[in-house]
């Protein structure tokens, strides 16, 4: 099969076809899955006390420079599988207790990981987790088969989002699919042990240097969606990858960096949510991508 893909904003109609593609993403029609294990590392709502059933797709179509899963969305490492091998691993992970299906990096396969929810739905919600760099009608043709969003909201700056992520126009995007997401999944929804069945997380993960983008982060979502959605600001970040030409992002962040952007979060009201110890910015954090649980 081939195809020339316009799913996600790059809209590059690059050619995809079995396990090659000429897009920024890299990927061709078939799945490239680096993982598929139980994650304990998600927020408490999604993780809980099971884990999450991460499947973790190779390739990217943001590619940003400091990315903390670069050995699979730079470097594509990962294994075919087929939408037959997909079905078992998420029945695996249902077997095993899992409190969702969490699709990693999903965007370059929306299409395929909807034909294979049209062939089985899990018993489990579905969590969409996202770099945020998304097509308003790509997020509602996703209806009735995502029940939990969980998307970056990375910049407000768009000179950020083109020296980091090449992508000028991220905020435009990606402010626009995440009201699309609220929309369609309206406030969380809960079980009895506070595990997220339905609704919307918005991320941030903040940058050393650039606490002033984070935020205009913070205000954009203070301003246009219900303090009922849960807001995660991530410390986490981590030196990864080749920064060579970003010596800025060589460094972990600083205390005060950190201090500033939590007591933002709480001048805004924006209590509902999370936020990471500084301590989490350790690579033990990032999962070793070592095709576990990957069926091929």
């Amino acid at each position: 099969m081939r195809d020339r893909c316009s799913i996600c904003p790059r809209s590059c109609a690059a050619v995809r076809s079995g396990t090659h593609g000429s897009g920024v993403c890299g990927m061709g029609e078939t799945f490239k899955i680096a993982r598929c294990e139980k994650h304990y590392w998600e927020e408490p709502c999604i993780s809980g006390e099971r884990g999450s059933g991460a499947v973790f797709f190779s390739g990217c179509s943001l590619r940003c420079v400091y990315c903390q899963n670069f050995k699979i969305s730079h470097e594509g490492f990962g294994a075919p599988v087929s939408d037959e091998n997909l079905i078992r691993m998420m029945k695996r992970l249902e077997a095993e207790g899992a409190h969702n299906i969490n699709l990693v990096n999903p965007t370059h396969y929306t299409r395929q990981i909807m034909r294979v929810l049209d062939q089985y739905r899990p018993s489990v919600p579905i969590v969409y987790n996202c770099g945020g760099y998304e097509k308003a009608e790509t997020i509602r043709a996703l209806k009735g088969y995502v029940d939990i969003y969980l998307p970056d909201l990375k910049y407000v700056d768009a000179a950020l989002g083109q020296k980091y992520s090449g992508a000028a126009d991220y905020f435009e995007y990606a402010s626009a699919a995440i009201l699309a997401m609220y929309e369609q999944v309206g406030d969380p929804v809960y079980d009895a042990d506070v595990i997220m069945y339905s609704g919307l997380i918005v991320r941030h993960l903040i940058l050393p240097g650039q606490v002033e983008n984070s935020l205009r982060v913070l205000e954009w979502i203070a301003q246009n969606l219900p303090h009922t959605v849960p807001v995660s600001v991530m410390s986490q970040y981590t030196p990864c990858g080749d920064l060579s030409r970003f010596p800025e992002l060589q460094r972990r962040l600083t205390q005060a960096e950190y201090d500033r952007v939590f007591d933002r979060m709480l001048e805004l009201d924006l209590t509902e949510g999370y936020i990471q110890e500084l301590s989490s910015a350790k690579e033990e954090y990032i999962p070793p991508f070592d095709l576990s649980g990957v069926i091929t």
